[in-house]
């Protein structure tokens, strides 16, 4: 049975990703600033659920208190916001949360993992690509991917792999606030704000949780035992 961390379990990717790996046999930590967002998740699965800011060095550290086989590093947030209105903390607590936290949870991972352990960082197309209004949000997912491409280099004769999975817009509670942003900001229903934020999708809809569940399932796999600082993008052709 493999051990799993992942953070960020309380809801949305983190929480289909738990609760796929929990029903395909896998034991599934979760961690995550409210217990009560965990336990939800967890749903009587057998989950162990641990509260964890991956901003905090101690508190990631925390988590490791035995060997993982698959590390997800999924906690994220960002704010839509233009550059010349952002304050230095919203950029600096984006940037810790989202690039900070991988880098915190992946250093803890590697204190115990052994040859065929996998670590996952979730990114998105905003690692790959800019964005106007979530120019803090887009450096710090180009600083995973960064992350993610030397960390490979450094793990791969130890036979552990780092990848990550770059999302586009997602039908989570994070794409669902994106969607009310848009409609707030420029006075539209949100089924035209919905359309503005999926027009770069040639498939024109968000991603389902499913369809990035499957990515990073495939990803932990035996069969990725190959796939090695690779960001693979679950975007309709976006990327």
């Amino acid at each position: 049975m493999r051990q799993v961390l992942i953070t960020g379990g309380g809801s949305g990717i983190g929480r289909g990703i738990a609760q796929a790996m929990a029903d395909a046999g896998d034991a599934v930590t979760i961690a995550g600033r409210r217990m009560d967002a965990l336990q939800e998740t967890d749903g009587g699965r057998g989950m162990t659920c641990l509260t964890c800011d991956v901003t905090d060095e101690a508190s990631v550290t925390a988590l490791f208190t035995k060997p993982y086989d698959v590390v997800i590093a999924n906690a994220g947030a960002g704010k839509s916001m233009k550059m010349r209105d952002m304050p230095l903390d919203v950029f600096k607590g984006t940037v810790d949360v989202n690039l900070t936290g991988t880098f915190l949870t992946f250093r803890a991972a590697l204190q115990t993992m052994t040859r065929g352990g996998r670590l996952i960082a979730i990114a998105s197309t905003a690692g790959l690509q800019g964005g106007p209004n979530i120019s803090a949000y887009v450096a710090a997912k180009h600083g995973v991917i960064g992350l993610v491409r030397a960390l490979a280099t450094e793990v791969a004769r130890e036979g552990i792999t780092c990848n990550a999975v770059c999302p586009g817009f997602v039908d989570t509670p994070m794409g669902q606030a994106a969607v009310e942003g848009v409609a707030a900001r420029f006075k539209i229903s949100e089924e035209e704000a919905s359309a503005r934020i999926t027009s770069g999708n040639p498939m024109r809809r968000m991603i389902t949780v499913e369809e990035v569940v499957a990515a990073v399932t495939f990803l932990a796999s035996e069969g990725a035992s190959m796939v090695n600082g690779h960001t693979l993008s679950v975007s309709g052709g976006e990327i």
